[in-house]
């Protein structure tokens, strides 16, 4: 029996992590999530896992950080450094920014070369665009900023994990609304499974 490992994951993540779970029959993984909300504020990203891991380092030999550095100018490796040792390292995913371990390193790259102002959807936030991004920002209550903070973009692109109409309808809602060009890129679970997948592989080598 593997030893119960820990995945501390950004709330925006916590549907296709469970899903992986499931499919791959990680019994033995516990998930943890930070509040999706996190996804606006990414200066209190690094405080916020710092209070989780506090609580939770000692009950777990494995864990890992299921975020990049996500906009928090490196605060985030800076937190996993203090927790993390040479008999129990901890490790986050690959990247800048969660779209990019969607669509691949390489993929989105390409992506941000083609078109700087991009503003991006995942199944997640496609499916909660209202209450994080309308409602989370206030823009329902101050119209008024939405030039203010979208106006530098000029595409939003979605990068789907699932084949789901109603979320590729709400993407397509999403960019009607922000007044932005609309790009779809399936991109299926791309760095996130294979990351995962290789965490579970160094868990169960270490025990």
């Amino acid at each position: 029996m593997t030893a119960p490992s820990l995945v501390i994951a950004c709330g925006a993540l916590a549907r296709e992590i469970q899903q992986l779970k499931l499919l791959n029959d990680w019994q033995h993984l516990r998930i943890q999530c930070l509040d999706a909300e996190l996804h606006n504020r990414p200066e209190r990203i690094a405080g916020k896992l710092r209070e989780k891991l506090e609580e939770l380092h000692a009950q777990y030999q494995n864990i890992f950080i299921a975020y990049a550095d996500c906009g928090s100018g490196g605060d985030i490796d800076k937190v996993i450094a203090e927790f993390s040792s040479e008999a129990h390292p901890i490790e986050r995913l690959p990247g800048a920014h969660c779209y990019a371990f969607f669509a691949g390193l390489e993929r989105f790259d390409e992506l941000a070369e083609q078109a700087i102002g991009s503003f991006y959807l995942t199944d997640f936030l496609a499916q909660h665009f209202q209450r994080l991004i309308v409602k989370g920002l206030k823009l329902d209550q101050h119209p008024e900023l939405l030039p203010m903070m979208f106006g530098h973009y000029t595409r939003v692109v979605y990068l789907s994990q699932t084949h789901n109409p109603t979320l590729l309808l709400a993407a397509q809602q999403a960019a009607e609304y922000l007044g932005l060009d609309f790009e779809h890129q399936h991109t299926g679970y791309g760095l996130l499974e294979s990351g995962l997948q290789t965490q579970v592989i160094n868990f169960q080598s270490r025990g």
